[in-house]
């Protein structure tokens, strides 16, 4: 039996590690086991199934519509997912013609002022404004795993466009201070079912046993990769911090800890949707007033995840739940500024 690697079918399919662990983490994939190897592989059928799931993807159906689709027999529910989909895909064809439609408005209007030499402003026209008012397009990004399909033309050339229509802006990046706090902390290295779904499990106990969420409503929380790649065959790693108290003692597997903050670029995601980290590190590189600020959390690069909402997130659905990503970040300016 052939297997493939996680880093090898990262690679090949242009997915992060990141999104495969969480496909199998929600069931959508299944990784072989194989004796004293610690890193996650996969056999055909996986490979196969995770074509179907980015082939899925690209024509935007969400996760949980993808595992209704490839686990019935039921050719009705599947016709059924589709539809659904399909009537969002009119609505914002519907949209976009209307969109259409009054920007060749605006340009006709302004050509007719051109030639009767008149002064013309556009946000003075009510009729226009209610018209444009009246309805709201909206357009999903293609949040997950983004596989380039070679064979297919028409999917390279919409992945591109995609690309260019999800680039980053100013707009998009919220820049954020997270105060110091006292954590308590935990984690875990290539167990399994995951050390994402291990830490997670410690952290919900102590915040169940100690009843933080009225001791402490204003607690935050947040993880990591701690280490990000397997280190000697151990795995990947992740960690948590929940805040607590400054004179809240926690108990072991716990670790208090003390969290430094500072400034974070920020941008918030749907569930699952990791590969928007590389949009947000772009971000940090293309820009002209911020620059990476290293070594934030005990050697660790200090990319973090807030978890939004936590005191509800284990009775949310995955589509409903959201994650900020934080880069930490400086003004370029404080590196060359001198003090007195």
């Amino acid at each position: 039996m052939n297997l493939t690697t996680i880093s090898e079918l990262s690679k090949k399919l242009s997915i992060s590690t990141r999104t495969l662990r969480y496909y199998e983490q929600i069931g959508l994939i299944m990784s072989v086991k194989k004796d004293d190897y610690a890193y996650r592989t996969y056999d055909e059928a996986a490979v196969i199934r995770l074509r179907q799931i980015l082939v899925l993807r690209k024509l935007r159906i969400p996760l949980r519509q993808i595992a209704l689709i490839l686990k019935s027999e039921n050719t009705a529910v599947i016709i059924d997912a589709f539809q659904q989909n399909l009537a969002g895909v009119d609505d914002e064809i519907t949209a976009l013609s209307t969109i259409r439609d009054i920007i060749n408005t605006f340009i006709t209007r302004l050509k007719d002022s051109i030639h009767q030499d008149i002064k013309l402003n556009l946000l003075d026209d009510t009729t226009l404004l209610e018209a444009v008012d009246a309805f709201t397009v909206q357009i999903n990004p293609v949040h997950d795993a983004r596989g380039m399909l070679k064979e297919e033309k028409t999917a390279a050339d919409l992945e591109q466009a995609s690309e260019k229509l999800n680039k980053l802006t100013d707009r998009d990046v919220r820049i954020v201070y997270l105060p110091p706090a006292a954590v308590a902390s935990t984690s875990a290295k290539g167990e399994e079912p995951g050390p994402e779904l291990v830490t997670g499990e410690v952290v919900d106990k102590f915040i169940k046993d100690t009843g933080l969420k009225n001791k402490y409503p204003a607690s935050r929380h947040f993880g990591f990769n701690n280490p990000d790649e397997p280190v000697h065959g151990e795995g990947h790693g992740y960690e948590r911090y929940i805040t607590i108290p400054d004179d809240m003692d926690v108990p072991l597997p716990l670790v208090k800890k003390r969290f430094i903050g500072g400034i974070y670029a920020s941008r918030t995601i749907p569930m699952g949707a990791w590969d928007e980290w590389l949009s947000l590190h772009e971000w940090v590189c293309n820009s002209e007033r911020y620059e990476f600020r290293w070594e934030t959390i005990e050697g660790v690069c200090g990319w973090i995840e807030e978890h939004l909402n936590y005191w509800d997130w284990n009775i949310s659905t995955d589509e409903n739940r959201q994650i900020d990503l934080m880069i930490p970040i400086k003004p370029k300016f404080a590196a060359n500024t001198k003090h007195p």
